[in-house]
């Protein structure tokens, strides 16, 4: 399973994913009567854009991590049984009891290494023309980051998938999906301090490099990242991905 995560922090500082994650709502075409599967929900911020869309609908919010499942039931605890919990690898076959009209997801599949695999899950739980809207970490996304962990003798990334577009489309093809359309843009994100960076940092980029470390030594090796970038920014490279399943 991929690792769990601090939900409590994560919900405090992903205010860019959930800005880019309520673009990529947008992109669904719903009538307000489908069953969505959110996969990678994290803290539920975004799902809970997603559901007053879907008024007669529900929606399963999936995640990899058990603590960021429990941050969304807690969230989204008024939309009662509109939602479905599950704790569930994206890397793996998925468990549903029924198929999805849509996928969305957010922040989420660059997390898995083998995307073949994923498009295969995903497909395997999308109905015939169904919709698939989500946006990752693309390729050239965090390079001063991938610098400094290389100057410090780490693989940058190495549980991470960065793929392009050309890459992406040609996965999803081979997986049976259609009207694939794959695009990068740039989101710079800037920080107000040191502090705040380092917080982003060991919570969200560099998340599986301190897990194992003691607090003490996560909290120095988190700093000598920091200092080795340019300014208080993170460039991020996203990736735009829309498609369906094939009918």
């Amino acid at each position: 399973m991929p690792r769990d995560w601090d939900a409590s922090t994560y919900d405090r500082i992903a205010d860019p994913m959930f800005r880019w994650g309520a673009v990529v709502v947008g992109w669904l075409e719903l009538d307000g009567d489908e069953r969505v599967l959110d996969a990678g929900c994290g803290s539920g911020r975004v799902t809970e854009v997603l559901l007053p869309r879907l008024p007669r609908g529900h929606v399963v919010a999936l995640d990899g991590s058990p603590s960021m499942i429990e941050e969304a039931r807690n969230r989204l605890a008024r939309f009662g049984d509109r939602v479905e919990y599950l704790v569930a690898d994206l890397g793996r076959p998925l468990r549903l009891e029924q198929h999805v009209d849509a996928i969305l997801s957010t922040a989420t599949f660059h997390w898995v290494r083998d995307h073949d695999a994923l498009f295969a899950n995903l497909g395997a739980v999308l109905r015939a023309d169904g919709q698939l809207a989500a946006q990752c970490g693309g390729a050239g996304n965090l390079t001063t980051v991938a610098q400094a962990l290389c100057e410090l003798g780490v693989n940058p990334f190495a549980s991470k998938t960065f793929p392009t577009p050309e890459e992406t489309e040609e996965r999803l093809r081979r997986n049976g999906f259609e009207d694939v359309s794959c695009w990068l843009h740039e989101e710079p994100t800037t920080f107000d301090s040191r502090e705040e960076l380092e917080t982003y940092l060991a919570t969200v980029v560099l998340g599986d490099q301190v897990q194992d470390r003691t607090p003490e030594d996560a909290r120095a090796f988190v700093a000598a990242v920091a200092e080795r970038l340019p300014r208080l920014e993170l460039d991020y490279v996203r990736l735009n991905i829309r498609a369906r399943r094939t009918g």
